[in-house]
């Protein structure tokens, strides 16, 4: 059955799925209430997103930076410290106490730099892969089910959304990722 143009043109009727104002109306005129609630959306996506993960890093008594340190190395094997740290926008002594047990407990392993041997380029082992593809499924499942409950124009949406919260140096360090033939 066709939709009525006038109920087209402000959304779904009421009672219906995604009944409401459709997404992005009056963009240049969100209520405060309405960016609470975008706030409210990250907060709890966030923590249900990372619970899964928190778990099996907290059985390992490691915690986020452990795993945002796996993620990136993983993502770009042979990432130089100094690379690393423009990622995660941390200080060498907050990367220092998060890799330097990554190291010891042979989840990630450190070589010099090829033309400068003061670099220190950074790859996983065979256990830190293992450990990196283990968070990672278990947040895809979480992604997944997310992505295929919204639909292919609301992935887009997100993406756009996602990167417009980013800042220049978070676009031009992804945009480098997206880029990088390795990964």
């Amino acid at each position: 059955m066709p939709l009525d143009p006038e109920i087209a043109a402000r959304g779904s009727p009421e009672g219906h799925p995604g009944s409401g104002p459709p997404a992005g109306r009056n963009l240049l005129f969100l209520r405060e209430e309405e960016l609470r609630l975008a706030q409210d959306l990250l907060f709890f996506g966030y923590r249900d997103f990372t619970a899964g993960a928190d778990a099996i890093l907290a059985g390992l008594d490691m915690g986020r930076a452990h795993h945002r340190v796996l993620h990136f190395v993983g993502r770009r094997p042979g990432i130089t410290v100094g690379d690393l740290l423009g990622i995660l926008g941390i200080t060498k002594q907050s990367l220092g106490r998060v890799l330097t047990p990554l190291v010891e407990d042979g989840f990630v392993t450190q070589s010099p730099g090829r033309s400068d041997r003061r670099q220190r380029l950074l790859s996983l082992t065979e256990k830190g892969a293992a450990l990196e593809r283990q968070l990672f499924e278990r947040q895809r499942d979480t992604v997944m089910r997310a992505y295929r409950e919204a639909g292919p124009q609301a992935v887009e949406g997100f993406r756009r959304v996602m990167r417009g919260l980013m800042g220049a140096d978070a676009r031009a360090a992804l945009e480098r990722l997206e880029s990088d033939p390795s990964r």
